[in-house]
This record gives C-alpha cells, sequence and structure tokens, in this order.
C-alpha cells in the first residue's frame, strides 16, 4: 500500500496543476496561482515521502515530470496566453491575433527541460538551466501583482513576448544554478542556500507574492555570480 502513497501525491501535483491552467485561462490569475503553491508544495512532498518510505521507482520518476509539466509549464503557458489574450484580439487583424500562442512556447521548452533533467546525471546536486517551477512562479506572480497601470502601457506585451523567448533560453541553456537540497545543514558548504533563503524571506516579507518577481532573477544572477567566482 505504501508503495502507491509518493505515487498518489505527485497525480495530486498534476490536478493541481489541471485546475490552475483552468483558472488561468478564465483569467482568475489569483486563484490559479494558488493552484500552482499547492501543486508546488505536493511536488515536494511526493518526493519527500518515496525517500521516507523507500519506495523510490522509475515509474515515480517518469510521472513526477510528467506532473511538472502541467503544473510549472502549461499552467504558466495559460498566464501568459490569457494575459496576452488582452492586448491581441480580433480587432488585431487575422494574424496577430494569433501572437497569444506564443506562450505555449513555455510549455513546449519546460517540457524539454524536464526531459534533459531525468537524463542529466550531472544535477544530482544543482540545475543546469532555470528550474520549471521558479520559471512558473515568476510568470504567474508577475501576472497576478502586475500593476493596473503598467498593464494599460503599450509596451507591455511585447515585453511579454520578449520575456517568453528569454524564459525559454533559461530553461534548456547550461547555465548551472544552484539548488536548495542540503546534504548537512551546517554552515559549512551551504553558506550560499541559507544567505538566498534570508534575502528571500525578507523580499517576502517586504512585498508579498510580489517578491517572487524580484527573487527569481536574482536567483539567476547569484548563480552566475558563484559560478565565475568558483571557476576561480
Amino acid at each position: 500500500m505504501k508503495k502507491h502513497i509518493p505515487n498518489t501525491i505527485t497525480c495530486c501535483n498534476l490536478i493541481s496543476g489541471c485546475i490552475a491552467t483552468y483558472f488561468a485561462f478564465k483569467g482568475e490569475y489569483s486563484t490559479a496561482l494558488t493552484f500552482i503553491i499547492v501543486g508546488a508544495i505536493f511536488d515536494f512532498f511526493d518526493g519527500f515521502a518515496a525517500r521516507l518510505l523507500k519506495v523510490s521507482s522509475p515509474i515515480g520518476k517518469e510521472l513526477d515530470s510528467l506532473a511538472d509539466v502541467i503544473t510549472f509549464g502549461f499552467a504558466p503557458a495559460a498566464f501568459i496566453f490569457s494575459k496576452l489574450g488582452f492586448y491581441f484580439t480580433a480587432e488585431s487583424g487575422e494574424l496577430l491575433v494569433h501572437v497569444p500562442c506564443l506562450a505555449f512556447l513555455v510549455a513546449a521548452f519546460s517540457a524539454l527541460r524536464l526531459a534533459k533533467f531525468n537524463l542529466d546525471e550531472r544535477q544530482t546536486m544543482g540545475f543546469i538551466g532555470l528550474p520549471t517551477p521558479a520559471n512558473a512562479l515568476f510568470w504567474a506572480t508577475l501576472i497576478v501583482t502586475l500593476p493596473a497601470s503598467l498593464s494599460a502601457e503599450p509596451w507591455l506585451p511585447y515585453a511579454l513576448i520578449g520575456g517568453i523567448f528569454i524564459s525559454c533560453y533559461l530553461l534548456v541553456s547550461e547555465i548551472p544554478m544552484f539548488a536548495l537540497k542540503f546534504k548537512s545543514f551546517g554552515w559549512k558548504h551551504n553558506e550560499l542556500r541559507y544567505v538566498f533563503i534570508l534575502l528571500s524571506a525578507v523580499l517576502i516579507a517586504i512585498l508579498g507574492l510580489a517578491a517572487f518577481v524580484t527573487i527569481i532573477p536574482l536567483y539567476i544572477i547569484v548563480s552566475v555570480i558563484n559560478n565565475k567566482f568558483s571557476k576561480q
């Protein structure tokens, strides 16, 4: 019986992603974000449960990636598609009305990133490329917390489109990024993780959900700087 517990939790992640996608397409972004966060919690605990119960399996690994494609790939793509749909309507013309479909590149590149992760033995204690949960949280919180005054700016949809391409590049890039995984909980060898967690907590306390719009780019920048110094 216990061998089914991790996969059940993973399926809860997948269902959360489906619900998040549904609400994102409806334009109910706050509710959609809630279910992405719920999915992220399930995503953390499925692996934790598998290790705790000692029931890790190949099917669990594959199911986890399939669930992540929905929750952290397709759901954020639905956010972007829905948001771009406000700017590119039928009145925009036969060609421009399809521009929001560019959002689904995020889903495709998230799938590629997860496929690479499953086969890449270098990613045991860190990541190569931007993790899909981080990318999903960035897009979801960006759209949820976007001020109405900024949404009215004519350049915003083009900035979102530019963001799509940057996001896709980062997902499958060869940039090493640190993970919040601990072999031990001592300060030594975990300095970067503890400082980043503390800084993130401060930003969340000050900015609330909007903090993730800053935390994710900060995570990328810190990873790049850390890589540069670690090679010296």
